[in-house]
């Protein structure tokens, strides 16, 4: 393993730096900084990262069909193919748990020496994608105080996010959250509600545990030197961010001491991806995968399975196919996956994980429920929770566990910390309470749900804050009672498709409904046609607005028996919702048989 400090500086160099960096307070409180250096390249790989950086692996996905994709011995001697062909250093790794190919491309590679091994992977039929293992960064950092009555961002009627009197239903129980972090430091306020997790970090040199991967994910500190983690990075003491944000979820409660967790009743499997300088999208790959139930080689099977997981970490660049296929495999095994929308003060589309799919991105408000002058925002963003804001006052960040030490574990504290990261597990905390109260709820209704029963912010946001301030009381009421989840409104009525004729209408009327159609709202079709590429099928709102469903295409096959998805998140639920129909061309006709809608 390479480790020298020359070689991490090469390393850390085709990083991109997306988080605030700590500096020193008075009173030796510490708030972050509200811009942090400029970044470093992404590294490149096709069109998922920008042409002519470095990358020291690559993580090669494989077609489902290729002997590379199920057999190591096949992959490594890939590696070595393409390695001869390009002339340069490339090595087989390990698999990842999605099934991806890891692969290492020496000490010291060039631009141009990756560019080479990326075409070469790129131009072989079996290859499906070649992206850069990137690293990431902790979304923010902060230190400082204790209690209760300091937890504005839980109680507070201007902008805190309503969580006591969700506590009446529900407090968590039954639910595992993985928080995908630095780790934990131990803490007496957390200790309760901590299962195990796991350490994927793989490479010594960002684990400085002594050791790669292995059953013990504590937070030995992420501390480091000016200019460690790139030139002009001023040095920082450790974060222990890991265990601000598994406060923020999950501190005990009604225990006489410190902070209460949002969903107390639940337990915290911290998983540890970030290290000194960051972490690889290789190992946070891994740790979606296992966490959520999946099969990672060399890593024994997960006990704790987490129904939700906490990301309060990113990057700079596009959603890389590798990252969205492990996290499309846990929220298809029912894991919602909560992520930060980062603190550049910039539009999220350009912060990964923030801009996968299948994610719940959350930007942060501060104390006045106003956009918090660092959050990312823009269309991607779901959801708004908040983060803190210290420029005025140290008390208006959000206080969780913590530890004193400023490089090794020392003894536990408190301390106020600002950022996306610390309005994320406000929303996996709520997650966690509507798992509980409601275990049957899949990802696509938990965000849906969430959004729905959001309330306007209190404050200003410019860019897109998603759908306001979320509200755990009221969300946690809609999914316990009232309205049902998984609702089925259909229409059985045939209607005739005329031969290229004008378009037909079928109308659904829904009724108790409470806020907004769902982010994955169900529409099942069932048409018998003879042609069916000559048909433009449209679902209509309840305000008139489409969303197309089908265009006409050359398919000669027969028939329509299928369901789309529909992002419908920005429709009222309730009212009436249209299939609407229209044959293009001659010769061929059909019958609307039924259809229906699954909310």
């Amino acid at each position: 393993m390479r480790t020298s400090p020359e070689l991490r500086r090469k390393l850390i160099s085709v990083a991109a730096v997306s988080v605030a960096l700590l500096t020193a307070a008075p009173a030796s409180v510490a708030v972050a900084q509200e811009s942090a250096p400029s970044p470093a390249a992404v590294p490149a790989a096709q069109t998922e990262a920008a042409p002519g950086t470095t990358a020291e692996r690559l993580i090669v996905g494989y077609k489902s069909g290729a002997t590379e994709a199920k057999s190591n011995k096949a992959a490594a001697a890939d590696a070595a193919s393409k390695a001869e062909k390009t002339g340069e250093d490339v090595d087989f790794q390990r698999r990842l748990g999605t099934g991806a190919a890891l692969v290492d491309l020496g000490a010291d590679p060039s631009r141009a020496s990756v560019a080479d091994v990326v075409a070469a992977y790129q131009a072989d039929p079996q290859v499906a994608y070649v992206v850069p293992d990137r690293l990431n960064k902790p979304t923010a950092v902060t230190p400082n105080d204790t209690e209760y009555s300091k937890q504005w961002d839980l109680f507070e009627s201007t902008a805190g996010m309503n969580v006591p009197a969700a506590w009446d239903t529900t407090t968590g129980t039954g639910v595992t959250v993985a928080v995908i972090d630095t780790g934990y430091v131990a803490h007496s306020d957390l200790a309760a509600n901590i299962v195990g997790g796991y350490d994927f970090i793989s490479d010594t040199a960002v684990s400085v545990d002594g050791n790669g991967r292995d059953s013990n994910p504590a937070d030995p500190g992420d501390w480091y030197n000016a200019n460690e983690c790139g030139a002009g990075i001023p040095a920082s003491n450790s974060s222990w961010h890991g265990t601000h944000v598994a406060g923020t979820i999950a501190a005990a409660t009604h225990n006489g001491k410190g902070v209460a967790g949002i969903a107390y009743g639940a337990k915290i499997s911290p998983i540890r991806v970030l290290g000194k300088c960051g972490g690889y999208d290789s190992d946070i790959i891994d740790a979606i995968t296992w966490a959520s139930g999946g099969t990672v080689s060399g890593v024994p099977a997960n006990t704790n399975v987490a129904k939700v997981i906490n990301m309060s970490l990113g990057g700079g660049g596009a959603c890389s196919t590798a990252t969205q296929s492990a996290i499309n495999g846990a929220v298809n095994r029912g894991t919602s996956v909560v992520v930060a929308a980062g603190n550049e003060n910039t539009n999220a589309s350009s912060s990964s994980p923030a801009n996968c799919s299948n994610v719940i991105t959350v930007a942060a408000t501060n104390r006045a429920g106003s956009r918090a002058s660092y959050s990312n925002y823009g269309s991607i963003v779901d959801i708004s929770a908040p983060g803190g804001e210290t420029r005025t006052s140290t008390a208006n960040g959000i206080l969780s566990t913590l530890n004193s030490g400023t490089k090794t574990p020392s003894s536990e504290n408190y301390a106020y910390y600002q950022g996306t990261s610390m309005a994320t597990p406000h929303v996996a905390g709520l997650a966690a309470l509507m798992k509980s109260a409601n275990p049957a709820l899949t990802p696509a209704q938990i965000e849906s749900a969430i959004k729905a029963n959001a309330r306007p912010l209190p404050g200003t946001c410019s860019g897109g804050c998603g759908a306001g301030l979320a509200d755990a009381a009221k969300t946690v009421q809609a999914v316990k009672g009232g309205t049902p989840t998984g609702a089925t409104f259909s229409s059985t009525t045939a209607v005739a498709i005329p031969d290229n004729g004008s378009a037909i209408e079928s109308p659904i009327s829904v009724t108790g409904r409470t806020g907004n159609a769902p982010s994955a709202l169900q529409v099942g079709v069932d048409i018998t046609h003879t042609y069916r590429g000559d048909l433009v099928i449209d679902l209509v709102a309840p305000d008139g607005s489409t969303y197309r469903l089908k265009s006409a295409a050359s398919d000669s096959a027969d028939n329509v028996n299928t369901t789309y998805t529909v992002n419908a998140s920005s429709e009222v639920a309730n009212g009436t919702w249209k299939l609407r129909v229209q044959d293009t061309a001659a010769q061929d006709t059909g019958t609307l048989n039924s259809w229906k809608l699954t909310f």
